[in-house]
């Protein structure tokens, strides 16, 4: 394989495990810019994968799945907007919580649904794939190099990518994301302007839950083709700290997300370049790692909005 088709693979498989990351990363910037910490991204894009994977298997169609996924997404956040803005509990602990109750959840349910099974059926097998296909782009994807490495995709990415730019135009072009931006940052002032600054945290968290758990369902439809405990793995940690990375900006998020996948994809491509001795394991490790590098290093340089985790008590100074 020539250099050029190996640059060519790494972008396309970047992108291809990044999609989850990207989802999970926008997902959690909605929720921190209204100023609600979202540490649940893990356990949003969990219910997602689960909803994603039963869905799909009863429904037969993947995109029923990936709907029902976000909206699952959106009702699963719900506990943890009451929790953080209702009942102004500490943000951190509500997402812990929601995280190892998704956990256990989507086990429990696993089990109850398919007799006892730890994971749901594989989508791929029996002769009939309900997985999310890829799509060639006509014209684009014969373009040497670049028609293989950005237009031969599953449609998620695209979704992705889609989802990037609304968000970027609604937070920075609409009075809506003007809203959301000034309750993340001064939501005395925002309230005091006539904004209902509860309603607009409930409403990003939702936003965020929905967001995530297409990120999981992506991973359900596309990679892994079935739910269990392990299918998420770790990944919505690292689409926080993809947000952090990218300073909660649409596009650095997404850009941060694209960084990590590219560590995903080179133990794919190891082999091509001469390293396929190196023991996998050691490069599975490596994103869990980048991460934990990436928060030391930037968790102080990266600002974010000032009133993150900090519950608004109306009429408070």
């Amino acid at each position: 394989m020539s250099g050029w088709d190996i640059g060519s693979d790494l972008i396309h498989i970047t992108l291809v495990y990044a999609t989850a990351l990207m989802f999970g990363a926008l997902g959690g910037l909605w929720s921190e810019r209204s100023g609600v910490v979202n540490i649940a991204i893990e356990g949003m894009m969990t219910i997602g994968a689960f909803t994603g994977a039963v869905v799909t298997y009863f429904a037969g169609s993947p995109w029923i799945g990936f709907v029902a996924a976000a909206v699952a997404g959106a009702i699963f956040a719900l506990p943890h907007a009451v929790a953080s803005v209702t009942y102004k509990a500490d943000q951190t602990i509500s997402g812990v919580a929601l995280n190892f109750l998704a956990v256990g959840l989507g086990l429990y349910l696993t089990k109850l649904i398919f007799d006892g099974q730890g994971q749901s059926p594989n989508l791929a097998s029996g002769g009939t794939s309900f997985m999310i296909s890829k799509v060639q782009i006509p014209l684009l994807s014969d373009i040497p190099f670049f028609g293989h490495a950005f237009f031969e995709a599953y449609p998620t990415t695209y979704i992705a990518l889609a989802l990037m730019l609304v968000t970027w135009y609604i937070l920075f072009k609409t009075p809506w994301g003007l809203r959301i931006r000034a309750v993340g940052e001064h939501p005395k002032a925002a309230d005091t302007a006539g904004v209902n600054v509860y309603l607009v945290r409930y409403m990003a968290v939702l936003t965020s839950g929905a967001f995530a758990a297409m990120g999981g369902a992506t991973l359900a439809l596309t990679t892994t083709a079935s739910f269990s405990h392990s299918t998420v793995a770790g990944q919505g940690y690292i689409a926080l700290a993809a947000l952090i990375f990218g300073k909660w900006h649409p596009i650095g998020a997404v850009a941060a997300a694209a960084f990590f996948g590219v560590v995903t994809a080179v133990k794919f491509l190891l082999p091509y370049i001469g390293l396929g001795h190196v023991p996998l394991d050691i490069i599975s490790m490596l994103p869990y790692a980048l991460t934990l590098i990436v928060l030391v290093s930037f968790i102080g340089r990266a600002t974010a909005p000032l009133a993150s985790g900090v519950p608004y008590e109306k009429g408070s100074r």
